[in-house]
């Protein structure tokens, strides 16, 4: 299975949706909404912003490791 380094990021906040690079060498914890200016933070029990918000989850989920 290929990794997928790409996701789309929705704003609770304001709705922005925004398709965003994941890193591959480190969780990405804050993320600020182009739009409305609010930092998403990952939800509780989330490694990171595109786990919480993404339509993809981060590269070391998909490959079944532990995030960070």
């Amino acid at each position: 299975m290929e990794t997928i380094l790409k996701s789309e990021i929705t704003c609770p906040d304001c709705g922005h949706k925004k398709v965003e690079d994941m890193p591959t060498n480190a969780c990405q914890f804050f993320y600020e909404c182009e739009n409305c200016k609010t930092v998403l933070k990952p939800n509780e029990g989330d490694c990171c912003v595109f786990c919480s918000y993404g339509t993809i989850a981060c590269p070391p989920i998909q490959e079944g490791n532990s995030c960070c």
